[in-house]
């Protein structure tokens, strides 16, 4: 008698993807093996479809990981770090294949804090966006200066503090006097305690996430 005997469905692992392939090596801050599985990727399509297929639903999945726990803070933060170094090369900064319009820009207004900027900046720089960092510690002044200036369409401010985050009101409204038309994305601890906050500054969109504020970028040009 045939002794062959299969394994059953629950004992077979589920077979590897480059999705998932991808989540590992940025979770475990594997630069090489993320490079070359994002460089297969993009030979097989091309950067952009690399990025809107790949890098940016992974780096969602991520972000969603650590909302319910199961990812840590630095994680999300590195595999951001690790995506925007990857694309950097397969997209140069100044490269034709960046999306550069509509101008975007993000701040942290009057704190000091940068880690969740960072966390941004290299989520969005990562989904093939372009730009420009403001800082952090930015006075209202300042912003709305600069923000005009530049004729920035897409304004993401962060705050770290309560009294930073009711001057963005003061903000939000002096630059619509300039320009109607800019999209406001406010995001940051005191916009998570209180839901009612992101209304009441002018805001169009709080963002909650990284991943989430990508999203609601991602929605918003594909309005403008």
């Amino acid at each position: 008698m045939g002794s062959d005997i299969q394994d059953s469905p629950e004992s077979v692992p589920p077979p590897e993807t480059p999705a998932s392939d991808l989540k590992d090596a940025l979770l475990g801050v594997d630069r090489i093996r993320a490079g070359r599985i994002l460089r297969d990727a993009s030979a097989a399509s091309s950067p952009i479809s690399c990025i809107e297929t790949l890098v940016v639903p992974v780096l969602e999945e991520i972000g969603r990981d650590w909302e319910q726990g199961q990812a840590a803070l630095s994680q999300v933060y590195m595999s951001g770090r690790v995506c925007e170094e990857i694309v950097s090369t397969m997209l140069p900064p100044g490269s034709p294949e960046r999306i550069s319009q509509p101008r975007i820009a993000v701040s942290v207004l009057e704190d000091h804090h940068t880690l969740g900027k960072q966390i941004l900046l290299a989520v969005l720089r990562s989904g093939g966006y372009e730009v420009i960092d403001y800082g952090s510690g930015v006075t209202v002044d300042g912003l709305v200066e600069r923000a005009i200036r530049d004729r920035v369409e897409i304004l993401l401010v962060s705050t770290l503090m309560l009294p930073a985050a009711l001057r963005v009101k003061e903000a939000v409204a002096r630059i619509r006097e300039a320009m109607p038309e800019i999209r406001v994305i406010v995001g940051g601890a005191p916009f998570r305690f209180d839901p009612r906050l992101g209304q009441e500054t002018g805001a169009d969109a709080v963002g909650y996430t990284a991943s989430d504020t990508l999203a609601i970028v991602r929605a918003m040009t594909g309005a403008i």
